[in-house]
């Protein structure tokens, strides 16, 4: 008969010979099963922007002249920024304003959807307890993060063949189109990488979503800058994943080397990420949270002191990003009125005016508030982990009631968002003033900041809306919204969207200023939208269930 402890023996014997990848098929068919419309609506957005422009572009520039007229834009410095180094487009085609125009962003699509579906695999599973539950079973302590990255890198690759075909069927080169897709897919694995080892430090996963969020942005950020200095980019420009991705120069240069780093770099990130789970416990995270004081600050006994709180570290990374930017396009704002002398009349129609100055400063201020729609859906998101983690149950628990913890909330994020509109506006008109010596500017690029606010909280005010009727849609509402109002504000005259498309961004709807002469209606259109939504929002938290996932 076999004793206790040598059947407690052989148990541990067994645990410690496991594999560590034992039950990575049956996780990986669970994620799949799960994310069953997740991952096809993910893959397909790639293809559908490919589609799109490939069958816009010839209905907006029939011949070679009109062609070039559209890529006057994408050559100018601040053109520049926001697309990549424009190489080719002193002999326009098609698939070359294609790869210098919009290709960045499947880059960017290809890295948004790696962060959000590794943190969400790992991370996420770990925070919510469905991990504990998993390696209870036959799984080895690798295993998650493993089926993580096998399902991200197939989305990648599915997602880099679909770009490629579709690129081919619209009669592109095939080595560029080809190029064009293995960018997009090692691009995503770069931060798939880093988002792997963001989840070994943070504990939470809206922290490691952040974490690897605010990377991306720092990434982009470089190889904006480095991409104004001189067409072709310059050094800075290699120094972003997102730089060596352009730096291909797809259907000019087509150069595979670029992407050399981009392997190494997802190679190194990814071998890092199992290194580092190794270091850490179950559930526990390599940078551990600050212990509490004995006594919380008597702020944090009243509903608005706490949202505060919790809200507090993504206003400021948020908002320090944020304003950085803006800084950084102020600083520019003579170089632009400089290429403005020579800038031809299809160029001064995008800025929807024959003085220069003013459509910067509006442009500005749209590209600003676009952001700060995606800190308000990320802020939102914090309500829907407060309440998955049963934080919000000990809250509500007390004499809060459901009205006055969703409104605290709200009534934060506003806040922050106006704050990061004013403080922005700031910075940007200070640094516009500092480079022309003329300090009229600064009243102008506050207000063109302030006068798209509406917008941003309407879009606050559709989120909590589906906070408190379909909570499990809040999120993917929220980042549609996002991407109508990024889209329609960049890329509605070049891609000439039609009227209702436009319609559906609440910043399509205000006026440009100054630019435009400030109309009142709009803002209060916009603001009674924003107040009925929250209305709808409460009604809605106050009858239905807590948890609903």
């Amino acid at each position: 008969m076999t004793s206790p402890r040598h059947a407690l023996q052989q148990t541990n014997r067994k645990q410690t010979s496991r594999s560590p990848l034992a039950g990575l098929g049956t996780i990986v068919r669970f994620i799949l099963r799960r994310d069953r419309i997740r991952l096809p609506v993910w893959i397909a957005a790639h293809g559908l922007l490919v589609l799109y422009i490939g069958a816009a572009l010839p209905q907006l520039a029939p011949d070679k002249q009109d062609l070039a007229g559209m890529t006057t834009l994408f050559s100018q410095p601040v053109g520049r920024m926001f697309t990549g180094p424009a190489f080719g487009l002193d002999d326009p085609t098609y698939e070359r304003f294609f790869a210098a125009g919009y290709a960045p962003y499947l880059f960017i699509l290809a890295s948004l959807m790696s962060i959000f579906l590794v943190t969400r695999h790992t991370r996420g599973e770990e925070q919510s307890g469905r991990a504990e539950l998993v390696r209870a079973a036959v799984t080895g302590r690798h295993t998650m993060l493993t089926a993580a990255l096998v399902i991200v890198g197939v989305a990648n690759v599915v997602s880099a063949g679909l770009v490629s075909a579709l690129t081919i069927g619209l009669g592109y080169s095939i080595m560029g189109s080809i190029l064009v897709g293995s960018a997009t897919g090692l691009t995503g694995m770069v931060f798939a990488g880093i988002t792997a080892i963001t989840v070994q430090i943070n504990e939470f996963s809206r922290s490691a979503a952040g974490m690897a969020g605010a990377v991306l942005g720092a990434t982009f950020l470089l190889r904006a800058i480095g991409d104004m200095v001189e067409v072709g980019g310059s050094g800075l420009s290699w120094a972003s994943p997102l730089g060596w991705a352009t730096q291909t120069a797809p259907y000019v240069h087509d150069r595979w080397a670029p992407l050399i780093l981009s392997v190494a770099l997802a190679a190194a990130t990814i071998a890092l990420a199992f290194v580092l789970q190794t270091k850490r416990d179950f559930g526990a995270s390599l940078m551990p949270p600050r212990p509490g004081k004995v006594r919380g600050h008597p702020r944090l006994g009243h509903p608005f002191g706490l949202a505060a709180r919790l809200h507090r570290s993504g206003f400021f990374g948020w908002g320090v990003g944020i304003m950085a930017l803006g800084v950084v396009d102020g600083l520019f704002t003579q170089a632009m009125l400089d290429a403005g002398k020579d800038m031809p009349p299809e160029l001064r129609a995008v800025f929807c005016s024959d003085q220069l100055l003013d459509g910067y400063i509006g442009f500005l201020g749209s590209v600003v508030s676009i952001f700060v729609t995606a800190y308000v859906v990320f802020a939102m998101q914090t309500l829907r982990t407060e309440e998955a983690t049963g934080r919000a149950d000990a809250v509500l628990a007390t004499a809060v009631s459901r009205s006055g913890w969703l409104g605290t909330h709200l009534a934060v994020v506003a806040l922050g968002a106006t704050l990061i509109m004013l403080i922005t506006g700031l910075g940007t008109g200070l640094a516009a003033a500092g480079v022309t010596a003329d300090a009229g500017l600064i009243p102008d690029v506050m207000f063109s900041h302030l006068a798209a606010l509406p917008a941003v909280l309407a879009v606050l005010g559709i989120t909590a809306a589906f906070f408190g009727v379909a909570p499990r849609f809040m999120a993917i509402i929220g980042w549609l919204l996002v991407a109508v109002c990024g889209i329609v504000d960049l890329f509605a005259d070049l891609l000439d969207l039609p009227k209702w498309f436009r319609g559906l961004s609440p910043l399509w709807h205000l006026a440009t200023v100054p630019v435009e002469t400030f109309q009142l209606t709009p803002v209060v259109v916009l603001v009674g939208i924003a107040i009925v939504a929250v209305g709808v929002g409460l009604a809605g938290f106050h009858r239905r269930e807590i948890n609903v996932v």
